[in-house]
């Protein structure tokens, strides 16, 4: 898996691919992660959450978080990005 991530939505639907693939409900990923269920809501929503509640939910799904250096979207993602809210 290698997700380049630039959205809290994005990282919201990544996660919860992975939670579905794990066969775990929102409440039991958030059980894992020793957080409460909304924290597992919220992160799919692509609200806010604490750091550490991320990195929580992360631990919980075997995940963890790289950070690397990218360059502005293309015209393509930007176009995409805007006509996915429609």
């Amino acid at each position: 898996m290698a997700d380049t991530i630039r959205l809290p939505d994005e990282l919201g639907r990544l996660l919860k691919t992975q939670r579905e693939a794990a066969g775990l409900s929102k409440k039991e990923l958030a059980q894992r992660a020793g957080k409460v269920r909304e924290v597992s809501y919220r992160l799919e929503d692509g609200d806010d959450v604490t750091v550490s509640s991320l990195f929580a939910v992360l631990s919980a799904l075997g995940l963890g978080m790289r950070i690397e250096k990218v360059g502005l979207p293309t015209m393509q993602e930007v176009a995409a990005r805007f006509s996915d809210d429609d």
